[in-house]
């Protein structure tokens, strides 16, 4: 291989390496690590956002996710949205979300996620939100839920159309 095309794909792996990086990210907080919070953009006069992030429990014991709090939203809950008898429920989670040990759970449209309420501004794509997660057992951990548009398979559960009355 000669040596241009060399430092042409070498330059391309490092811009794919910082790519890649730009778009994961992660935080951790005794054995749960959580991935890439990122939270839709919404609309002006929207009250309400969805975000959304993985937990990853690596160790031994079972844990909860108890709260979420930001300064970009005066409330913030754990929910559930669901299909019951062809209708779309949606309810805040009682008593936290759980974490088995070596499990996996994924807050995602259509499905469990955290509900910022009563917005008093949109949240706007490439800003990052400030927010603190509290876990029964790990305890709080500061994160950053990068605001970035749905792929295509997470339309569902979006929140960004609710505008104030």
């Amino acid at each position: 291989m000669n040596r241009f095309l060399k430092q042409s794909l070498a330059a391309a792996l490092i811009t794919a390496a910082g790519i890649s990086a730009a778009l994961a990210h992660g935080f951790t907080v005794g054995e749960l690590k959580i991935g890439h919070p990122w939270a839709k953009p919404t609309v002006a006069g929207a009250t309400v956002g969805g975000g959304y992030l993985k937990v990853t429990n690596e160790g031994k014991t079972d844990d909860r996710l108890v709260s979420v709090t930001t300064d970009r939203a005066p409330m913030a809950q754990l929910h559930e949205m669901k299909i019951e008898n062809d209708v779309m429920k949606m309810r805040e989670v009682e008593g936290g979300i759980a974490i088995p040990a070596g499990q996996t759970v994924e807050l995602k449209p259509g499905g469990l996620h955290v509900m910022f309420m009563n917005l008093p501004q949109p949240f706007v794509e490439g800003e990052k939100i400030k927010a603190k997660l509290t876990f029964e057992k790990a305890g709080p951990v500061e994160v950053e839920f990068v605001v970035q548009k749905p792929k295509a398979d997470d339309a569902m559960g979006d929140h960004s159309e609710h505008a104030k009355p």
